[in-house]
C-alpha cells in the first residue's frame, strides 16, 4: 500500500478495532487534535487514554519516522503512541508497538543522535536534522503486543527500550534533549530490556 493517507487510515482502524475488543471505547480525533489520533475511555475502569498511532507499510525492518513532535514529551500521564506495521496482505497479522510518550521521545532522539554522531563516520556524512528521526521496530520490541499497558499510568511503565540505549542516554555523545523529563530524574529501566 503505496498512498500515505490510506496507510493512516488502515493504521488508525486497526487500532480502533483492537481496542475496542480490549473493552475501549474509541473516537477518531479525525486532526482536530493535536498529538491525538484517538480518544478513549475504559468501559469498566472508566480509564481516559490519549493515542496517537504511526503506521509503516509492509517492510523486512519497519521503521517509523519521529519528528520534532512525536519527541516532545508527556503533558499527562496517560499519552500513548501505538506504532503499527501492517502485514504484506491486508488479511494477514499487523504488529503494534504500544509506547509510553516518553520512551517514543526519548528512543527517537537515542537513536537520531547515536546516528549522527556514530564514532568512525566521516564527519559532515551525516547532517539530517531530529525532524528527520527514524526509529526501527526493533527499539520497541519489548513494547509489541502489549495493549495491557494501556490500563496503567504511563509514568508507571517500565522502560524497555534496549539496555544499551540507557547507556546512550547517560553518556555526553548522546544524552537526552533538555527538555526531556528523564534528564532530571531516570526512570525505572530494568536490566533484561534487549
Amino acid at each position: 500500500m503505496s498512498d500515505t493517507k490510506m496507510v493512516k487510515l488502515v493504521g488508525e482502524h486497526w487500532v480502533c478495532s483492537v481496542m475496542a475488543g480490549f473493552g475501549w471505547g474509541v473516537a477518531l480525533t479525525r486532526d482536530g487534535l493535536e498529538r491525538t489520533d484517538i480518544l478513549a475511555v475504559h468501559q469498566e475502569s472508566r480509564r481516559t487514554v490519549e493515542v496517537q498511532v504511526k503506521t509503516a507499510s509492509h517492510m523486512p525492518q519497519p521503521n517509523w519516522r519521529l519528528g520534532l513532535k512525536a519527541q516532545d514529551p508527556e503533558r499527562t500521564d496517560h499519552e500513548w503512541f501505538v506504532l503499527v506495521s501492517l502485514a504484506a496482505s491486508p488479511a494477514g497479522a499487523h504488529r503494534a508497538f504500544i509506547v509510553p510518550r516518553n520512551h517514543v521521545a526519548a528512543a527517537a532522539w537515542i537513536s537520531h543522535q547515536h546516528w549522527l554522531t556514530e564514532p568512525g563516520v566521516v564527519a559532515g556524512k551525516r547532517t539530517a536534522g531530529h525532524d528527520q528521526a527514524r526509529v526501527l521496530a526493533s527499539v520497541f520490541e519489548g513494547y509489541e503486543g502489549r495493549w495491557d499497558l494501556l490500563n496503567s499510568s504511563t509514568s508507571s511503565v517500565a522502560v524497555m527500550l534496549p539496555l544499551a540505549f540507557k547507556t546512550l542516554a547517560l553518556g555526553s555523545r548522546v544524552g537526552l534533549p533538555a527538555h526531556h523529563p528523564w534528564r532530571d530524574k531516570m526512570p525505572d529501566w530494568p536490566d533484561t530490556t534487549p
